[in-house]
């Protein structure tokens, strides 16, 4: 391994972005650690275990596999540079739709599990005083004005804030942060087989409706994004001396973003009178 290679944790490796970003480190002489529910998912996807590669069998909601998955790679690689929180999965349905369940296993995964890994990981990442910490969380994370998707996008919002906090609880020791948006990447994501549909539907909801037809019909398979140059553009940021706090990945992402901008702008501008009115006068 040469001087400048890095040592990286990431979760969800065995398809999609995940697995494109770890076979691409592995090309380029970086040590990875990948976890996902089976190991035989990440060799059948990536290969098997090597001095370079360390697949790992990780329930991301039990607080112990985690710990034990941090632990297992600084003791196998002798440190950790990079951790890229990537496992989630869209979850579809109205408000009302949305059992207790459904809404609580989507927040588990999107949210919590990158909460345990920080929480695990961060120790070390202090002790060295360096690494980067990369949550993957969605243009509907910045964007969230989809009908049918509450559920994705507040967990998205969540990861993003989350990450805006970390930053600056985590400068002083050389750790950097970043959040990245992208917008529909090509992959299975949206498959019928990955994308969580709520239970209870309302037909009343025919926004939400659409929205749904639209995402299993028309953009599955046609999304803009190419995983494999998502990937490059986070081992890109990662390889900076100044990376993102933000992070938008597409141009898709660019506009919605620029159009989210504008809108709460809007907003500001409208009510800055009646807003500034609340404060106490002196």
């Amino acid at each position: 391994m040469s001087k400048s290679a890095k040592i990286w944790f990431v979760t969800g490796a065995s398809k999609g972005v995940g697995q494109r970003l770890v076979r691409q480190l592995l090309a380029r002489g970086d040590r990875v650690a990948t976890t996902s529910r089976t190991v035989v998912s990440l060799t059948e996807a990536i290969g098997p275990a090597s001095g370079q590669f360390l697949p790992l069998q990780v329930d991301l909601t039990d607080d112990q596999s985690v710990r034990s998955a941090i632990e297992q790679t600084i003791k196998t690689f002798g440190k950790i540079d990079v951790i890229v929180n990537n496992a989630g999965y869209a979850q579809q349905g109205t408000i009302e739709g949305l059992s207790d369940v459904e809404l609580r296993e989507n927040f588990n995964i999107n949210l919590f599990a990158p909460l345990t890994v920080l929480r695990h990981a961060l120790s070390h990442l202090r002790e060295q005083r360096s690494g980067h910490v990369v949550n993957i969380s969605s243009i509907v994370g910045f964007q969230g004005g989809y009908a049918g998707w509450g559920s994705y996008a507040a967990s998205k919002f969540a990861l993003a804030g989350l990450t805006e906090s970390l930053a600056a609880e985590v400068a002083e020791f050389g750790i950097k942060a970043t959040v990245v948006y992208p917008g529909p990447v090509r992959t299975d994501f949206l498959s019928s087989g990955a994308l969580a549909v709520a239970k209870r539907q309302i037909d009343e909801y025919t926004e939400a409706k659409a929205s749904l037809d639209l995402h299993l019909g028309a953009l599955h398979g046609h999304q803009a994004g190419d995983p494999e140059k998502l990937a490059m553009l986070i081992m890109q940021a990662v390889d900076v001396a100044a990376p993102p706090l933000h992070l938008f990945a597409s141009k898709i992402a660019n506009e919605l973003a620029a159009q989210k901008a504008a809108a709460v702008q809007h907003d500001i501008d409208a009510w800055k009178g009646s807003s500034e009115a609340t404060d106490f006068v002196e």
